[in-house]
């Protein structure tokens, strides 16, 4: 994969080849930074370089031949040298003490990526195959990445192993890793991809060199609509506002039947039967909440979260301050006045401690009937 396939985000390209022609590459790097921003694209684009392949004419190969070679095997994500570990979830008929690995769903990732660089834990978690299991990368992860780096470079370079959202390790598989980062086998690169940092051991990330990657620039993702969705300037534009920095959320507003649709429907029901104290109906709707997987419950409420601050803005009437759809601006003009300085604070709060007990596997009906029954009280403070 070339950088030029990445959205944006050219100092960082910029910062990376200089570490390379400097002779100043760390044997650690982490990529974090918000959804959507293409941590993952640029950790891709490069590895690709550090195992061969061109980038504006330059390869750190010196054959011809060779170049062709490690380019043939990156396309199809099959370098001998290119290791990827990534959250998974047991597979099906394995044991209670099987240890889940890359390994056991090396060929749906591969599928994965053959798609394109940008891509989410949902998505990820359909082409394995998940109900509501959480992924994670576990032990069974850090003894196949040992095992794997004790080899040498199998075409003499570099052996890179890209880790995809390194928050997702367990305590077991993190301490292991942080030996192998201590310690790394010679010639090795680790490129950790990470949403969520604070999640990670302080000496991890003591040990890494952070790569802080910011949000896509406006221009950029409006240059991309154009270029690789065919769509109108002027449409371009208005998406590319609306998307905030945010390739993946771009393609979702693009895409007419997508999740935010579907969230908005239950941000609407919540709101109109809390305000109407319907508690039959309330009961009902979180139910239907807790029957989706925790990964959906979880960016719901985000969304959840997002809609509150933005009726706040809202009532302000000043257009520039507020990032919705036309269907939700459409609701917002008659809610937004329920959203108010007494108010505000407090419903971000319960979306936030929502989030945070969906995460740590409390009982979803409970915490979505709690919801609920919060958000009647919170709608009628004046």
């Amino acid at each position: 994969m070339k950088f030029s396939e990445v959205i944006g985000q050219q100092e960082v390209q910029q910062l990376l080849m200089h570490l390379v022609e400097e002779e100043r590459l760390p044997h650690a790097l982490m990529f974090n930074g918000p959804a959507g921003a293409g941590k993952m694209a640029l950790a891709l684009a490069f590895a690709s370089y550090l195992l061969g392949e061109e980038n504006e004419g330059k390869s750190l190969l010196s054959s011809p031949s060779s170049v062709r070679n490690a380019e043939a095997m990156l396309k199809a994500w099959q370098h001998p040298d290119l290791i990827f570990a990534y959250p998974v979830i047991k597979p099906a008929g394995a044991s209670s003490e099987y240890q889940a690995s890359s390994d056991d769903y090396a060929k749906e990732w591969r599928t994965m990526l053959s798609h394109g660089p940008y891509f989410t834990m949902d998505a990820w978690l359909t082409a394995m195959g998940a109900a509501n299991q959480q992924a994670i990368i576990g032990v069974g992860e850090s003894t196949a990445l040992i095992r794997k780096l004790s080899f040498k470079a199998n075409q003499g370079g570099y052996k890179v192993a890209v880790i995809w959202m390194a928050e997702r390790m367990n305590a077991s598989c993190a301490n292991a890793l942080l030996k192998l980062i201590e310690e790394p086998p010679e010639g090795t690169v680790f490129l950790l991809v990470c949403e969520e940092p604070e999640k990670l051991l302080p000496t991890i990330r003591s040990r890494v060199q952070q790569i802080g990657v910011k949000a896509i620039a406006e221009e950029d993702i409006t240059q991309a609509l154009i270029h690789r969705r065919g769509i109108t300037p002027d449409d371009a534009r208005h998406v590319a506002r609306l998307a905030t920095g945010n390739w993946l959320r771009a393609l979702e507003i693009l895409n007419q039947d997508n999740e935010n649709k579907l969230f908005l429907d239950n941000f609407i029901q919540l709101m109109r039967q809390a305000y109407k104290r319907d508690i039959r109906a309330l009961k009902d709707w979180s139910l239907t909440m807790a029957d989706y997987g925790r990964e959906r419950q979880r960016r719901m409420l985000i969304y959840f979260g997002h809609m509150v601050r933005e009726n706040f803005m809202y009532n302000f009437r000043q257009p520039d301050l507020n990032y919705m759809t036309q269907d939700e601006e459409r609701f917002s003009r008659n809610f937004a006045r329920f959203v108010n300085e007494t108010n505000v604070i407090p419903l971000a709060e319960l979306f936030d401690r929502a989030f945070r007990d969906i995460g740590q596997n409390a009982n979803a009906k409970m915490v979505f009937f709690d919801v609920a029954l919060q958000t009647i009280m919170l709608l009628i403070r004046k």
